[in-house]
């Protein structure tokens, strides 16, 4: 780019929050508080990043997983997916590499959460007021993902028109702010209509906000494991039947068919009658990185909810309980501090979000997932003395306010919902091999117990 944006300004819900600059001579980024925004009666980050006068850096943070940024704006920031998308772009537009506070200028208006961005500088893309290829969107992100260097040609369409730019354009607009390393976009969809737009636009009450995972798109894969193979949408809502079963909260999740294709639809719940509600995973507004994988516990979790939530904490508490117990019995590896968030209103009022990334996810022979990625009573779950007991998930939840009769009843609900994994499985259509690796690789020891 011919010109640097080393400046974003931080807004929330139409207010001034303060300003991010990036600092080059030390590869970090600096943050102040608005002194306006200092007087404001809530807290955006009240653990790590508290209302507080003066620069703000976190040169300790990992730059992986961080960037150089407070975790608070981090959260905003493009994932895997999201990165691929807008190298591919300022690659094809001889684009230097953007830094974090670009990035963050990039994503603008269009984070999850509440947290804007200004002034968002145009690098070439706008906002198209048109219907979603979702088939053109799969066969995009296939090919982005793959490193194809001919894509634009491959693209072309039948009468030799070149719809690469447009294609990218699109996806860049709805695909490029969801947080995760899987191929996804944030969407509007006219369920009556089958109509789908970009989410970021401001359409009619009969357009309703989702997040879709694109099902069979090649190379879709996070920490080493397989890439997705066609159909991991269907085990992605059964385990949403089985985990609404076991008493987890979730938003509302159906597939979305296409082509044989059956991609995974969730109902954004950052999003509330056209409202923005502040987003903050674990990850960012305790500093606890998501890319070290046993290095936190459930234990700290708990204790941070208890200092967020306050003396609304006891059943978000029991929530959260019910689902680490749903995550070890059916197998739900992946349970890494990005993927447990808190939502926050305008008048400040913190809350458990609803549960999100709920699906099979192990890989006995994978350095990520053979293991889970929040330890329980200092355990992954791996085999032998790692191996998480049934004592073990009773004992933890002291830490959880939950007496062990209560933990019990609560193992007992889970268990029941859990077993039903193949009932699930069939009403969601899995292929008879799916099911099979699920069904073997979900903890059949510990359901026999109750």
């Amino acid at each position: 780019m011919s010109e640097a944006f080393e400046h974003a300004k931080v807004r929330i819900w139409g207010t001034d929050v303060g300003a991010v600059s990036w600092d080059h001579s030390a590869d970090i980024a600096v943050f102040e508080y608005d002194s306006d925004f200092m007087k404001a009666p809530v807290e955006l980050s009240p653990i790590r990043m508290p209302k507080q006068a003066g620069p703000i850096r976190f040169p300790g943070l990992e730059k992986a997983s961080f960037h150089g940024l407070p975790g608070m704006l981090a959260d905003s920031l493009p994932d895997k997916f999201g990165n691929a998308l807008i190298d591919r772009w300022c690659r094809e537009q001889n684009r230097k590499e953007l830094n974090p506070v670009e990035k963050l200028l990039y994503v603008g208006r269009r984070a999850m959460g509440a947290l804007e961005y200004e002034d968002s500088f145009d690098i070439g893309i706008k906002e198209h007021d048109r219907p979603i290829d979702i088939a053109n969107l799969v066969k995009l992100s296939s090919k982005i993902l793959s490193e194809r260097q001919n894509f634009k040609t491959e693209l072309k369409e039948s009468d030799g028109t070149d719809s690469g730019t447009q294609g990218l354009e699109e996806i860049l607009m709805v695909g490029s702010s969801a947080g995760g390393a899987r191929a996804k976009a944030l969407i509007a969809w006219n369920r009556k209509t089958s109509e789908i737009r970009s989410g970021q636009l401001e359409l009619g009450a009969e357009f309703e906000h989702y997040l879709i995972k694109f099902d069979g798109v090649s190379e879709n894969r996070d920490k080493g494991r397989l890439a997705d193979p066609q159909g991991f949408g269907r085990i992605e809502y059964a385990y949403h039947l089985m985990a609404k079963a076991a008493g987890v909260s979730m938003a509302p999740c159906e597939l979305y068919e296409e082509n044989g294709r059956a991609h995974f639809l969730t109902k954004r719940f950052d999003r509330v009658d056209g409202q923005k509600l502040h987003m903050q995973s674990l990850c960012a507004i305790a500093h606890y990185d998501f890319n070290m994988a046993g290095a936190y516990s459930y234990e700290q979790a708990f204790r941070v909810m208890t200092q967020l939530l306050k003396e609304e904490a006891q059943p978000a508490l029991e929530q959260q309980y019910r689902r680490m117990v749903f995550n070890v019995l059916a197998r739900n590896q992946d349970d890494h501090t990005k993927n447990i968030a808190f939502l926050m209103d305008r008048q400040g009022n913190w809350s458990l979000s609803p549960a999100f990334d709920v699906t099979y996810s192990y890989n006995p022979e994978g350095e990520w997932t053979s293991g889970h990625q929040m330890t329980i009573a200092g355990k992954r779950g791996k085999s032998g003395s790692d191996a998480i007991t049934m004592d073990d998930l009773i004992g933890i939840g002291k830490h959880a306010n939950i007496q062990p009769g209560k933990a019990r009843k609560i193992i007992q609900g889970v268990s029941e919902a859990v077993r039903e994994f193949k009932y699930c499985a069939h009403k969601a259509k899995v292929n008879e091999e799916l099911t099979v690796v699920a069904s073997h690789g979900i903890r059949s020891e510990l359901l026999s117990i109750y």
